[in-house]
């Protein structure tokens, strides 16, 4: 077979959400690929400070921060911080509608004092809070946004109660950053990011895919919520975990079996990786 190219989410797709340390099956999978000549690159929301535990697994590289950092274990494709000014009107912004905020640098995530307390209130529904919670809980590189020392920002994580407190954000940048707002968990709680419109998951399969030579038809992708949505609709075939959003299964050609079930490897053998 052509050798591929694969992309995996992190979160609910290749661990358990909030945890750095995949089954022992999927890491199996993922050497067994390699080996076969297919490249393995990460393809996810978090900076490559949250994800450097998992990228000593020995991955080819990653396309990180949602697709505004994208390397391999050689070079930077890649680089597409916020300017100063997005910066600092989103977060003036949603702090004065009282919308909790953590900002991500390439290597440190900074974090409202009062997020982790409004975490513990939160559903275990949400993958994406619960790897936050989680994070917090283990001082996982996210310090208080009071330390932010004005290094580049590439991304803004928020969580609100309602999406009234969105509003005025919407209309100042949206033009400029995709919302993308994940489920909506009990406690009325909602949790998301602004995207810049320059970057997606999806711009970033084909910055690797052009890098490697490797035509789209060739590549491969995993995710399990609505922010792998670019990635799954850009690779040439696109998987969605059991345990993922419904919606996203709705765009998916297969559904793996979950994380907790050996997914990636079930799925790997189905497609032919190993």
């Amino acid at each position: 077979m052509n050798k591929k190219l694969v992309f995996l989410d992190i979160d609910g797709t290749l661990t358990e959400a909030g945890s750095n340390t995949p089954p022992e099956s999927a890491l199996i999978a993922i050497r067994k690929a390699m080996n076969n000549g297919h490249k393995v690159f990460l393809c996810t929301g978090r900076n490559p400070g949250m994800l450097a535990p998992v990228l000593e697994y020995g991955f080819d590289g990653a396309v990180a921060c949602g697709g505004g950092y994208v390397f391999t274990k050689d070079e930077v494709l890649y680089d597409c911080p916020m300017t100063e000014e997005q910066k600092t009107l989103g977060m003036e912004i949603l702090k004065r509608n009282g919308v909790f905020r953590t900002i991500e640098a390439k290597d440190i995530t900074y974090g409202d004092e009062d997020l982790a307390d409004f975490l513990a209130e939160a559903s275990e529904g949400n993958s994406e809070l619960i790897r936050w919670r989680k994070a917090l809980a283990e001082e996982l590189n996210i310090h208080s946004i009071d330390e932010y020392d004005g290094r580049p920002i590439y991304k803004i994580v928020f969580m609100c109660r309602t999406s009234d407190q969105l509003t005025e954000a919407k209309e100042a940048l949206e033009d400029q950053f995709n919302f993308v707002v994940q489920d909506v968990a009990a406690h009325n709680c909602l949790n998301g990011e602004l995207v810049n419109r320059k970057f997606d998951k999806g711009r970033g399969v084909r910055i690797v895919a052009e890098h490697f030579n490797i035509p789209i038809e060739d590549t491969i992708g995993f995710g399990d919520s609505m922010n792998d949505l670019e990635m799954i609709q850009t690779v040439g075939f696109s998987v969605c975990m059991a345990n993922g959003s419904p919606r996203l299964k709705e765009e998916s050609k297969m559904i793996a079996p979950a994380v907790t079930e050996d997914g990636l490897f079930k799925a790997f053998e189905e497609l032919g990786l190993i």
